[in-house]
């Protein structure tokens, strides 16, 4: 049928219905822009400063569109969790004590108008407030009401937040904007969850942040207060984790007439390799104090034999071998092991007595660059039972340092993913350092340097010891 044969009333019927459906879409269009816009509030909101205000800011955009796009003259926001406990409002009220308004969301939920939407989870238009007992009147209201509407903010099932808007005028809100905003606060679920979620994000994130700054205070305990330093020797270190807490440690500490030197790098990173490092060096220091272990049950009488008897300055060194098969029959399951540099120095003749397990190679240098470098003389500690460790000595001279590091100095990335390398740490060698301290400025200065802005993948540590 052509629409010459329509009559007057079907194509006013026609139009009627065209009219609604652009109506219709009209209001879909208005709900979706509403939706983006706020997305993209909540996206620069979470990139902004105030991260800290992210829901609140969020609350405070969705309800400030909202009233815009209905003229309303004010409104509140309350966002739930599933229990139905108000999570965060905004009320209509800008300026009221925590107890106020406490009491304030209360009331509304228990007598007003907020709380008949609560549940039934359905529109609630007031016409006129005089004539409808759903709305409840605050004492000390400092504005008028005559007219409301209050919509649920749906999420699926879940009812995530109930938006109540006002207006001093009777009629303000037609049952047709009523049905606008309820398409409209259909679309802002999925804003509020947003939102909520990425507040509960940043409540765990506070949490664990917490947890870690525990852990590192407890590590930073499990270092040394100062560097030791025995007389005619200087004793420097530096230690930058790359995380809150780390895996590499340092440790400087008197053995009787000795200077016990100790550098590690757990094979791990984060909580894990922080608590495995404070074993060790604790393992480190007991063991070398007491190797015989007269009266404890850590090391068997089968293990004993496993320990050659040795000279008194090198009986300390034994903490390594002890240490290994502890670890690795204790803890194997965990699967985690350290490279590790323990010596034990006569600070009266200059010689050092050393294990290399598994770590970087150390350098001894003078004035005119490297003298001699420390190679490892066993595995990384706490791989497999019953491992051997070679031992070495070196001799001091009036002016050598012995530097001892992390792979966390040759392997810093910069920006373009180049790593600082062993060559670049060589060269800084071949010059003389007044120092040990100065050498580590220098290295640091320079690693740094190299690093840039890029993000700081492993832990760096150095050690450093000078003969005067």
């Amino acid at each position: 049928m052509s629409d010459r044969n329509l009559s007057p009333e079907l194509l006013e019927q026609e139009l009627a219905s065209l009219r609604q459906e652009v109506a219709t879409l009209k209001t879909e269009k208005a709900a979706f822009e509403v939706q983006q816009k706020l997305l993209e509030n909540l996206v620069d909101l979470e990139h902004s400063s105030a991260q800290g205000e992210v829901l609140q800011a969020s609350l405070q955009a969705t309800l400030d569109l909202v009233t815009a796009l209905t003229d309303a003259e004010k409104g509140s926001l309350f966002l739930l969790e599933a229990s139905g406990k108000v999570v965060d409002a905004i009320l209509s009220r800008a300026e009221v004590t925590p107890k106020q308004r406490a009491k304030l969301i209360g009331n509304v939920l228990d007598r007003g108008l907020a709380g008949w939407v609560c549940d039934r989870r359905e529109i609630g238009l007031i016409s006129d407030t005089e004539h409808d007992t759903r709305w409840l009147t605050l004492p000390d209201q400092p504005y008028t009401v005559r007219s409301a509407l209050a919509v649920p903010i749906q999420r699926g099932e879940q009812l995530l937040g109930i938006l109540t808007l006002l207006h001093p005028e009777p009629d303000h809100f037609s049952p047709e904007l009523a049905r606008q905003i309820d398409l409209t606060t259909n679309r802002l679920g999925l804003v509020l969850e947003n939102a909520r979620l990425y507040f509960q994000l940043r409540q765990y994130s506070a949490a664990l942040d917490n947890e870690l700054e525990t852990g590192r205070q407890i590590q930073i305990d499990f270092l040394p207060d100062r560097v030791y330093q025995p007389p005619n020797w200087e004793l420097a270190a530096c230690f930058h984790p790359a995380k809150q807490v780390a895996g590499d440690f340092y440790d400087t500490f008197p053995l009787g007439n000795y200077v016990g030197l100790a550098i590690a790098d757990v094979c791990d990173k984060g909580v894990g390799a922080a608590f495995f490092m404070a074993l060790m060096r604790s393992l480190i220091r007991v063991f070398s104090g007491q190797t015989q272990l007269d009266g404890l049950s850590i090391v068997t009488g089968e293990d004993r034999q496993l320990l050659p008897k040795l000279s008194s300055q090198t009986q300390a060194l034994q903490a390594v071998e002890l240490t290994n098969q502890y670890v690795a029959q204790n803890h194997w399951k965990l699967s985690m092991f350290a490279t590790m540099f323990f010596g034990v120095l006569d600070p009266a003749t200059g010689l050092l007595t050393y294990i290399n397990g598994g770590h970087e190679p150390l350098f001894l240098v003078n004035n005119s660059g490297i003298k001699q470098t420390l190679n490892p003389t066993g595995p990384a500690v706490g791989m497999m039972p019953n491992m051997k460790f070679g031992i070495a000595q070196v001799q001091f001279e009036s002016g050598d340092i012995l530097l001892g590091y992390t792979d966390g100095v040759t392997e810093g990335k910069n920006t373009d993913g180049e790593l600082f390398t062993p060559q670049r740490l060589r060269s800084l060698l071949e010059h003389p350092a007044k120092s040990a301290g100065e050498l580590l400025t220098r290295i640091e200065t320079k690693l740094f340097d190299h690093i840039d802005r890029a993000i700081q993948f492993d832990d760096i540590t150095m050690l450093a010891v000078q003969r005067l």
